[in-house]
């Protein structure tokens, strides 16, 4: 099952977007544009969520 998460795009003033996943807290990620922010959300995502079942945490189940 595919889930959509919600990701927060904010630009930076010397470039690059600094990226927040609001549903998971301290998940923040950077790319110097708006599809390597995006590729770098979704390996931040991925990695953070093995990470939390890895050690017990509980998954959100609304993204």
């Amino acid at each position: 099952m595919e889930r959509m998460i919600r990701i927060i795009l904010n630009p930076e003033p010397e470039g690059g977007f600094t990226v927040i996943v609001p549903s998971l807290r301290g998940c923040i990620t950077y790319g110097e544009t708006i599809e390597e922010a995006e590729n770098m959300a979704a390996e931040v995502i991925s990695l953070y969520l093995e990470d939390m079942k890895a050690n017990g945490g509980d998954i959100p189940m609304v993204f």
